[in-house]
This record gives C-alpha cells, structure tokens and sequence, in this order.
C-alpha cells in the first residue's frame, strides 16, 4: 500500500489557492516550515506543485530560488473535477479587467488635448533647440576628409 506524503487536507489547501489564482510563487527553501500564501509547509507546496507539473497540469519556471508555477488548461479541468467546482468558477488570472469608459492618455487627439489641458508653455533649454542657424560646434565648412588606403595602423601600402 503507497503511503500518502502530503495530508489530504493540505493537498486541499494547495489545489484551492493554485485554482483561485491561477498561478503560485514558491521559495526554494525545503525546510521552510510554513509557505507565504498557504497555511502548509514550503515543502508540501513544492511536491504537489512538482506532481501537478509532471501530469502537465502546472508549467513550472524557476528563477532566482523561487519556483512560479502557472495553471495549464488541462489542470484548470482537473483541478475543477478534483475540487467538485462548477464550469462557471474560473482562476483570478482568467478574468478580464473591466476597462474605463476614458480613452487612453495617447489615443486623444490634439484638439482634444489643448482643451482639456490648456495651451502648453514652450520650452526653455531643452535639448530641442528651435534655431538651427546659428550652430556652434561641429565641422567647419572647408573640411573634406580624404582616405589614401592602407594596410593597419600607421603605415601605407608598400610602394612599388
């Protein structure tokens, strides 16, 4: 007979939160005594986790000793069957967010802009300068580069 390692209650814990949120962040750390979101050992989150990915129920992404698993759809429906929830309860992470009735900051036009923000002041000393007559700095006029060729550093091409 297989002895469970992970209390049935426990397991619980973990397959509710994993579906309630869709994803789950778990710290390498085998001997942590309680996880940061589940009232369980880090250890007990990091085996089920690891079972759940080896059915392809989780994907699972390891960065910086932290361990982010992500709900697959195959373990969306297997962990709806395992939890006794109806069709219409989904995971956080697959509800859309209601948007504003506001369009985007960039998607107003001009005129609709200077009229709810009022004419803009210009600019004064900014790394656009509206005179480009009167550059300083650069090439002068008379300058024209020219290349000989060459082989390397310093020296031409051997003379013949």
């Amino acid at each position: 007979m297989a002895r469970k390692l992970i209390p049935k209650e426990d397991r619980k814990k973990i397959h509710e939160y994993l579906f309630r949120e869709g994803v789950l962040v778990a710290k390498k750390d085998f001997n942590l005594p309680k996880h940061g979101d589940i009232d369980t050992k880090n250890l007990f989150v990091i085996k089920a986790c690891q079972s759940l990915n080896s059915r392809g129920y989780v994907k699972t992404r390891f960065s910086w000793q932290y361990y982010y698993y992500t709900l697959t759809p195959e373990g969306l429906d297997y962990l709806r069957e395992w939890l006794h929830l109806p069709a219409e309860v989904v995971p956080a992470t697959h509800i859309k967010q209601q948007r504003s009735h506001a369009p985007p900051r960039g998607m107003m036009g001009g005129e609709e802009r200077e009229r709810r923000s009022g004419p803009r002041p210009p600019r004064e000393g900014g790394y656009r300068r509206r005179e480009q007559e009167g550059k300083e700095g650069g090439a002068p006029g008379e300058f024209a580069p020219s290349f000989r060729g060459g082989f390397g550093r310093g020296r031409g091409a051997p003379s013949s």
